[in-house]
């Protein structure tokens, strides 16, 4: 049995880029910023975020370019693809992206000076700024009689 799944949770890392193709399809390409925090030997904290191009097509490409901009957050479902092209040098270039299945919008922020801000008040626009949760787990939290199998 083979599985190729990808899912990650990040925020956006500049505006998404959308094209139609020559038979009219709407594809959105997109970074995504992940990052990793955990506690090192000495206890020192330590972060490391990593990158990762995504592709939606359709109706989602629609989506994204209408409702995210940069730092937006965002859940993608998906599946891992390398191409394979020719640049202008004559150099073989190869790409690993995630081609996006299922997308997940993250929650939206009001705009200063809208009826969302001004009806919920400053509650209303913090509760909006929310980040997102961070799952910080040390190896050393997780014991071998924890595991369910």
């Amino acid at each position: 049995m083979n599985l190729n799944k990808v899912l990650i949770a990040g925020r956006l890392t500049s505006d998404p880029d959308l094209r139609t193709t020559p038979s009219g399809s709407h594809v959105a390409s997109f970074s995504v910023a992940t990052n990793r925090n955990w506690t090192d030997k000495n206890g020192e904290r330590k972060e490391s975020t990593e990158f990762h191009n995504v592709v939606v097509w359709g109706r989602q490409a629609d989506i994204v370019n209408q409702f995210l901009k940069k730092g937006a957050l965002i859940l993608v479902e998906g599946r891992l693809q390398t191409r394979t092209w020719e640049g202008r040098d004559g150099q073989t270039r190869r790409t690993t992206e995630i081609i996006g299945e299922r997308i997940q919008l993250g929650p939206r922020t009001a705009a200063p000076g809208t009826r969302d801000e001004e009806v919920g008040g400053a509650e209303a626009s913090e509760a909006a700024k929310e980040e997102m949760p961070v799952i910080d787990l040390d190896a050393d939290e997780i014991k071998e009689g924890d595991l369910p199998f």
